[in-house]
């Protein structure tokens, strides 16, 4: 179905120029999608330009060897909110979401091994082989995260209380107050509802590192270890670093069909969920264009835009331009030289963009044995379901591999989340053979020891990932048909996350909710 849709959106390219738009999107993807969506359901008319040939940014579907449907960057689903999946309908329009139970699986190089998921008693039988008593207060942790997570949701789902800006009129400064006014009071009166313990608590996780939750609940180091990957996944930070705990919680928020915490494969791969976006905003009118490259906006004498000009030249008009693209490649690469204010600019060069991320698909004839699962067969088992964590049986194991990186060289024992997506999703991969995704850490942007230009170090590096997964799953390499592998700089450039950061900007406290990067805005 999403390939499909690519040559319906290539054909709306003609109307690009025989009009002025309502409004314009720069960038297909999923978020940009969003917009379109709505914007065209409220009557306007709506073009959206997509450089690559493919939509969806980087929650896209990719047949890089033949018959493999990879989940090029993105690989699950989860934080996307109910509301837009509802509102616009995305199950109508080809979205399928599928579950995994378990979620989770580790092995360990000693013969043990630790799975976890949505079933109770699982997680209780599976940690009580490490720890009864670690057992016993993972429920406790859970619910704990949950009850947090019920404070987050208003704020995802809410624009925040910034400032007005200067040059508003009375009456916008006047709703402003007293917009701002309900939120905090709705705000706090949740706060309140927390207990003042609670609240310490909740404070308590959002400031710290993840090391010190995490060690305050328990005592295992395979289930810290597990917990703990979720708290640096994309980053930079190490389990120690202040206000890892936040992402921890992060990552926690999301949920499928209702269900808290749950993460999903998307049938198709996650192309399913922009295609599913795309549909419904085609099917409002919104005209969506790929191979089509913006270049830069155009801005008008008085400070105004009036449409963007395409690489080829064509110029596209519009009044109103929204982008996908990172702020970083909006504001300071398309937007004109001396047309926003210096503080403005300022604050988005040094924006932090710092990046550790490799994303390496594979084509596989076969399934990984893990060794301490002592199941020799082909058949999947619940080892396969969820993600796998390798080289993560403590906390110190993720700290020596991030410490790597911060002295300018790829982790030695590299961190690696591995999915294998076809196990569910029969649609993605031929019989008998599997697609299998790696997100990888801690790769930085310039290794100091080489060049990821460098096809021999790239290669190197991906043979260093194949080798830590064939301690515990022996045979693996050689059931390798081929390999896509991504790099931070492969992530800027050939889907435009700037610096290759999967967060567009490195989700610290110091730049989130009123702490966001240029603050007022």
């Amino acid at each position: 179905m999403w390939r499909r849709s690519f040559s319906t959106a290539t054909n709306a390219s003609t109307a690009l120029k025989e009009k002025k738009w309502d409004a314009l999107v720069i960038g297909a993807g999923h978020n940009g999608l969003t917009a379109a969506a709505y914007l065209a359901g409220s009557g306007l008319s709506v073009a959206v330009l997509e450089r690559r040939h493919v939509i969806g940014g980087a929650a896209v579907t990719e047949e890089l060897i033949p018959g493999f449907k990879f989940s090029r960057c993105s690989y699950l689903q989860s934080l996307l909110r109910p509301s837009l999946i509802k509102e616009l309908e995305l199950g109508r329009h080809g979205l399928k979401l599928l579950k995994r139970s378990p979620s989770s699986f580790t092995p360990c190089l000693d013969g043990s091994y630790l799975l976890l998921g949505p079933d109770r008693e699982l997680n209780h039988s599976e940690i009580s082989k490490f720890s009864v008593n670690d057992a016993n207060a993972y429920h406790r942790y859970e619910k704990q995260l949950e009850s947090f997570c019920k404070l987050m949701d208003p704020l995802l789902d809410s624009p925040p209380p910034e400032t007005a800006q200067n040059g508003a009129s009375f009456n916008d400064r006047l709703k402003d107050k007293l917009r701002k006014s309900a939120f905090w009071a709705s705000f706090m009166r949740q706060a309140l509802s927390l207990g003042q313990k609670d609240l310490v608590d909740f404070m308590d996780l959002l400031l710290s590192p993840a090391s010190k939750v995490l060690n305050k609940w328990f005592e295992t180091d395979v289930l810290k270890a597990t917990l703990a990957t979720d708290a640096v996944i994309g980053s930079t930070a190490s389990v120690h670093t202040p206000g890892s705990g936040y992402v921890l919680l992060h990552h926690v928020m999301g949920e499928t069909d209702g269900e808290r915490g749950i993460w999903s494969y998307v049938e198709g791969g996650m192309g399913s969920v922009s295609s599913a976006i795309a549909n419904a905003a085609r099917e409002s009118g919104a005209h969506i264009v790929t191979s089509a490259e913006v270049s830069q906006l155009m801005i008008k004498d008085s400070g105004t835009v009036n449409g963007v000009l395409l690489a080829d030249g064509t110029e596209v008009l519009s009044p109103i331009v929204l982008s996908n693209a990172t702020p970083y490649k909006t504001f300071l690469e398309l937007v004109p030289n001396n047309t926003l204010p210096d503080d403005f600019t300022r604050a988005l060069k040094y924006s932090d963009y710092s990046s550790a991320t490799t994303k390496i698909n594979l084509a596989v004839d076969k399934l990984p044995q893990f060794q301490c699962c002592k199941l020799n067969h082909p058949d999947a088992g619940p080892q396969h379901v969820g993600t796998i964590h390798i080289g993560s049986e403590s906390m110190e194991e993720i700290d020596l591999a991030c410490q790597d990186a911060v002295n300018g060289v790829p982790s030695r024992r590299p961190v690696i989340e591995m999915t294998i997506p076809s196990v569910l999703d029969k649609t993605i991969s031929p019989p008998g053979k599997h697609v299998i995704n790696l997100f990888v850490q801690y790769t930085p942007y310039k290794p100091s020891d080489g060049s990821w230009g460098d096809s021999a170090y790239r290669e190197s590096f991906a043979q260093k990932c194949f080798s830590l997964i064939e301690e515990y799953a022996p045979g693996f390499s050689s059931s390798i048909i081929g390999y896509d592998m991504l790099t931070p700089p492969d992530l800027e450039r050939e889907i435009g996350l700037t610096g290759g950061n999967i967060f567009h900007g490195a989700m610290g406290l110091d730049s989130l909710f009123l702490m966001r990067p240029v603050k007022g805005w």
